[in-house]
């Protein structure tokens, strides 16, 4: 058994990489839509995003789009100029890069109604290596579109609520670290 406890590590340390991820529901119940009281940038504000966390958006694909643009075409609701556009009513986002993030409505109208949110994606402060710089926060435009965006369908279970994310992740490390041991011993 001694000779898979490398191995066994491995994984574990693999499993709970992952685990570090947050999957966010935007605004709070992931419905886009014009929003009634609190707008979406309100609650962007309220959360951390890192590389890894996905955005997800719900909405009726007859009704109503996600579109991906830059800062000039959300600050003027411009649904023609577009670095991505999801319509399949279930959207989920993936930040693969730090940065300032631009999402409208591709319902001008509801865009113009506040149905617009800007993330910005904090840089990964990890030492794992990076396959393309990270773009300043504070620039007046997005990143390049290239190797940004990674669109995932999500089949798995809702994460638990984000209060909880960290003591799932310390809970997850201590097992993990537990379990190696273990196995290091034998």
């Amino acid at each position: 058994m001694a000779k898979y406890s490398g191995l066994i590590f491995l994984c574990l340390v693999l499993l709970a990489t992952v685990a570090v991820a947050t999957e966010f529901k935007v605004g709070g119940s992931g419905k886009w839509d014009v929003p009634d009281s609190m707008s979406y940038n309100q609650w962007a504000e309220k959360h951390r995003f890192q590389v890894g966390d996905t955005l997800v958006f719900s909405y009726l694909p007859d009704k109503d789009s996600v579109l991906l643009v830059d800062v000039k075409a959300y600050n003027s609701c411009d649904t023609s100029s577009v670095i991505d556009r999801f319509n399949d009513g279930n959207t989920v986002f993936t930040f693969t890069t730090s940065g300032p993030f631009y999402f409208i409505s591709g319902n001008k109208d509801n865009c113009e109604k506040n149905e617009k949110l800007h993330v910005v994606v904090m840089a990964d402060r990890s030492k794992r290596p990076s396959s393309a710089p990270s773009p300043s926060p504070y620039s007046s435009s997005p990143p390049t579109p290239s190797g940004m965006v990674e669109i995932t369908p999500s089949t798995s279970p809702p994460p638990p609520p984000n209060e909880a994310s960290s003591v799932v992740l310390g809970f997850m490390g201590t097992l993990g670290a537990a379990i190696a041991a273990f196995f290091y011993a034998l």
